[in-house]
């Protein structure tokens, strides 16, 4: 233990870290050079079945990317604590030096004769301290040795004992982690491989817990966090890329090509360990990761950033098109009532965020757009039918959440003065509304787009805090949601009408005055008297048609061939260019 060299250990974690950073180069290498070279020159099936094996090699890549970065952390984390341990250890043997005492191999302290006897005058007897084990459990007996050096050789021995038990305990659990840390045979590396790389990923996080994850700034403000980062050695960020990747791609304030490597690689983990599961959740929100995966290998343009993924409640996912970071102009749109990690939300709500990146574009190349489901929106299994989920709660959650991811997007920024603009649509309106009545406002946003808004939670555009002229509405004629009577004109129905909630409200057409302005949370943000400026959108399908009951009018608002003049609309507010919005009469 005194003779331990940590700088060995310190030495292997380098080797596999040189390993790992070869592993991650070959993969950027195949995913921006080869296949993007491929797509762009060649068609055919002989094409697609190379970008296939190009793919498979990428995933193989980074398989031994994260194996190797983990058994780096493994390593360094165990110098760090047996170092520690061997301090300790040192310490005590300095001590027992400076006295003259002599430390045995099996951990015990002999010390020398010293006092005087009270009948002869003699020097007390010498003797020799075994560990007694840690310090301070054991009760004492209230005897006092004779020989003043006893109780300091004691100590010192249990001070010794307990350096070395403690180091055993921490190579022993290293040990077990260590051996679990093997490469799969074949050529190939299937879910069932991430699924056990998750569990890898696990034990060495919570290994190493006191050698890096507590170091992580969780408390401390965007931009302490980018400052944070900045200040790390190359070779600690690549540690925590390897081992925290949900941490670092989660943390609002790191830089946008950071937070989407984390991210990229913290969804293989999710994949691996949602796929062990077979519960309802798992599988819904296993086949929205696997979509998203799907989507990052398509080479989209603007391209795809993934800001942010996690498994918790509802699941969580940000997906910027275009680098929020170099953009003049950045949206984030947060969706509402029903959206959740799953493939409808990775097939349409992360297309409404490319339809605005694409039309931002046309107006300004340097744009990006962004769909932030970042908070547990209302789920509602029958639709709107449920007062329930229609409350506050989760709006002002969000918005807090919101304005956080906000202040990230306003530290990492590259441009002196950004564009930022808060798109909220269904109860997503409610959630943007909640996060401008924080303590400053919404970090950073010049505009507001509101469009199937059941009210913001004000009754005024000013009180959004961005001004009247900065607040932009689209409400479409059949869009039930903006026209959801205010909870007190639902109170006044029946009771069963009441437990329905304010879409039965609505259609039984007596409990709702169409000529109020107020809505379920509050004034129309579409009205008059809200004072926003409205621009025009398709009516939409009618509530009760010859199909059947549609909400479809709720839903066409980004979309540029379902309603052109509302996407484009919205993409010329983003791309900051809102004095070439066309307006309508508010209602």
């Amino acid at each position: 233990m005194r003779d331990l060299k940590c700088a060995e250990l310190e030495g292997a974690a380098d080797g596999w870290g040189r390993a790992s950073n070869r592993a991650d180069a070959g993969r950027d290498g195949i995913d921006k050079q080869l296949m993007n070279g491929l797509r762009g020159t060649q068609q055919g099936e002989a094409a697609d079945a190379a970008v296939a094996r190009l793919r498979q090699l990428s995933r193989n890549f980074q398989y031994v990317y994260t194996e190797c970065g983990l058994l780096r952390t493994a390593l360094n984390s165990l110098a760090h604590e047996m170092r520690a341990q061997q301090r300790a250890l040192q310490a005590a043997l300095g001590d027992a030096d400076a006295l003259k005492f002599r430390v045995h191999a099996d951990g015990s302290v002999t010390y020398p004769e010293a006092g005087e006897g009270l009948v002869d005058g003699k020097p007390l007897p010498g003797g020799t301290a075994t560990g007694r084990g840690l310090p301070g459990l054991l009760p004492s007996s209230g005897l006092v040795a004779p020989n003043p050096h006893a109780a300091k050789a004691q100590e010192i021995a249990d001070r010794v004992e307990k350096a070395v038990r403690t180091a055993t305990e921490i190579d022993w659990r290293y040990t077990q982690i260590l051996r679990k840390l093997q490469a799969e045979e074949g050529l190939k590396v299937p879910d069932v491989t991430w699924t056990d790389t998750a569990t890898d990923a696990a034990a060495v996080r919570g290994a190493a817990r006191g050698y890096l994850k507590d170091a992580i700034p969780h408390d401390a403000s965007a931009v302490e966090r980018k400052a944070w980062w900045a200040g790390l050695t190359q070779e600690r960020r690549e540690e925590y890329l390897a081992v925290y990747p949900d941490q670092i791609g989660n943390l609002d304030g790191i830089p946008a090509v950071v937070r989407d490597a984390a991210n990229r690689d913290n969804l293989q983990l999710l994949i691996g360990k949602l796929e062990g599961r077979d519960d309802e959740r798992a599988e819904t929100q296993l086949a929205g990761l696997r979509e998203i995966d799907r989507q990052l290998n398509d080479n989209r343009k603007p391209p795809m950033f993934l800001l942010g993924i996690g498994d918790e409640g509802n699941g969580r996912a940000i997906v910027s098109y275009g680098n929020p970071d170099t953009a003049r102009n950045v949206s984030a749109y947060v969706p509402g009532l029903n959206t959740s990690l799953d493939e409808e939300f990775a097939k349409g709500d992360l297309k409404r965020a490319w339809d605005t990146a694409k039309g931002a574009v046309k107006y300004d190349h340097s744009s990006a757009a962004i769909v932030w489901l970042g908070y547990d929106a209302p789920q509602t299994p029958d639709g709107l039918a449920s007062l329930a989920v229609m409350g506050d709660e989760r709006a002002e959650r969000g918005g807090r959440v919101f304005n956080g991811f906000m202040s990230g997007l306003v530290a990492t920024n590259e441009n002196e003065d950004p564009h930022l603009t808060a798109i909220g649509h269904s109860y997503g309106s409610r959630t943007v509304g909640a996060a401008t009545q924080r303590d400053g406002g919404i970090p950073g946003v010049d505009d507001i787009v509101l469009v199937g808004s059941p009210g913001v939670g004000v009754d005024r555009a000013e009180d959004l805090g961005v001004g009247n002229d900065h607040v932009f509405v689209g409400a479409a004629e059949h869009d039930v949601v903006t026209m959801l009577p205010s909870k007190q004109q639902a109170a006044v129905g029946v009771a069963g009408l009441i437990a329905a909630g304010p879409l039965a409200s609505y259609v039984a057409g007596d409990l709702a005055d169409q000529g109020d302005d107020d809505l379920w949370f509050g004034r129309d943000p579409a009205s008059e008297t809200f004072g926003a400026r409205r621009f025009p959108v398709r009516e939409g399908p009618r509530l009760i048609g010859e199909d059947g009951v549609s909400i479809g009018a709720h839903s066409q608002y980004f979309d540029p061939k379902r309603d052109a003049v509302s996407a484009d609309s919205i993409a010329l507010i983003a791309a900051g260019r809102s004095n070439k919005v066309k307006m309508e009469d508010p209602r």
